[in-house]
């Protein structure tokens, strides 16, 4: 059984800066995709150096965001890391007490969906690589309605909780080996007001 979501909302300033290095936000999901890594893995997979890797590990489990995994190492001299957290959350609310605080959080989930929209980008150059059932079960679609923000509060926990269904499921098969055709989905997931 795959573990339960463990959610941190970040309120604090110095956490949220850790977290919008735009390094740190590579390496936070790699090691969401790989459950548990060394820093010369993460840096093959980012292609940066090992060094810079292990700073900004440290720097990410100084904040709480990524720990030591025990048990993995064989001489105990290579440091495994797992996530602390398989969600974070920020909230406007949480920064606009000051307009410094405002802008850095804005700045940072700027940062955030730049990353977001690189790797769906990515999929657009590189899905002709892809075998047909792949192409044919990826999706992209906008919807428009009028809805009070309740509402769309509402909307969001049903869409974390479907989410959160497939994400454990994925797991789960994973955990009991079933990986024949099992890839790595990223979902991304918007929902905001707009005015026409």
């Amino acid at each position: 059984m795959a573990p339960p979501e463990k959610t941190r909302r970040i309120t604090d300033l110095d956490t949220l800066k850790a977290l919008g290095h735009p390094l740190r936000i590579r390496l936070y999901r790699a090691l969401r995709v790989a459950g548990t890594a060394t820093a010369s893995q993460l840096a093959d997979q980012v292609d940066e150096a090992v060094s810079l890797v292990s700073y900004h590990l440290r720097k990410l489990a100084t904040h709480g965001i990524i720990e030591e995994a025990e048990g993995h190492s064989e001489d105990g001299r290579e440091r495994w890391w797992r996530p602390a957290v398989t969600r974070i959350t920020t909230r406007d609310e949480d920064f606009d007490d000051a307009p410094e605080r405002a802008a850095v959080h804005a700045a940072i989930t700027r940062a955030h969906a730049r990353q977001r929209a690189e790797m769906f980008e990515s999929w657009l150059d590189e899905k002709s690589a892809w075998g047909e059932e792949w192409r044919g079960a990826a999706f992209t679609s906008e919807s428009l309605m009028p809805l009070t923000s309740a509402e769309l509060r509402e909307m969001d926990d049903e869409l974390r909780a479907v989410i959160m269904r497939w994400r454990q499921r994925g797991e789960a098969a994973r955990e009991a080996g079933d990986v024949e055709g099992r890839e790595n989905v990223a979902v991304h997931t918007y929902g905001f007001p707009f005015r026409t």
